[in-house]
């Protein structure tokens, strides 16, 4: 009769209940800004085959830069193998030489010189990133062709500061 009796206590209690704590965490992320100039490849400035007599012989190439949204950069040409500023930039066959100029607009004034001077009066491209490829215009200008018949060719280096 005992174990009757306690047959019928046990299924007199309530069920156990299950119990529950709480704990929060943080999910966290610091991105820091990023830019790139060289995975899609600058289109060069090529002024093609042009006779002597040709003057201001315009085309351009193109700088394409990624760089993180809302991100601030600016670029910088330098004044390539044989300037000794942005202003005195030439192609060079040998000795020979022939002075050109690249620019930041279509325009092609002086102040739109591309170079590498940072702050008042500075001549680098300024721009911010959009997450995107963004290409980036490099005008420039040979003013004058009356140099001997040849292949000129100079390398400018750009460099993205953000």
């Amino acid at each position: 009769m005992l174990v009757a009796l306690a047959g019928v206590v046990a299924s007199l209690a309530p069920p156990a209940q299950a119990a529950t704590a709480t704990a929060t965490f943080n999910v966290r992320i610091t991105i820091t800004a990023a830019c790139d100039i060289a995975t899609t490849a600058p289109t060069d400035v090529n002024f093609g085959s042009q006779p002597s007599t040709a003057t201001n012989v315009d085309n351009q190439g193109a700088l394409n830069v990624n760089c993180t949204p809302s991100a601030p950069y600016t670029i910088s040409l330098d004044n390539g193998q044989n300037g000794t500023d942005a202003n005195s930039r030439k192609m060079s066959n040998g000795t020979a030489l022939v002075p050109y100029q690249l620019y930041r607009a279509a325009s092609r004034g002086a102040a739109d010189v591309w170079g590498s001077t940072t702050g008042a009066g500075g001549n680098v491209f300024a721009g911010t990133g959009t997450g995107t490829v963004q290409n980036l215009p490099v005008y420039g200008r040979v003013p004058s062709a009356n140099f001997p018949a040849g292949s000129y060719s100079d390398v400018i280096t750009a460099t993205i500061t953000y």
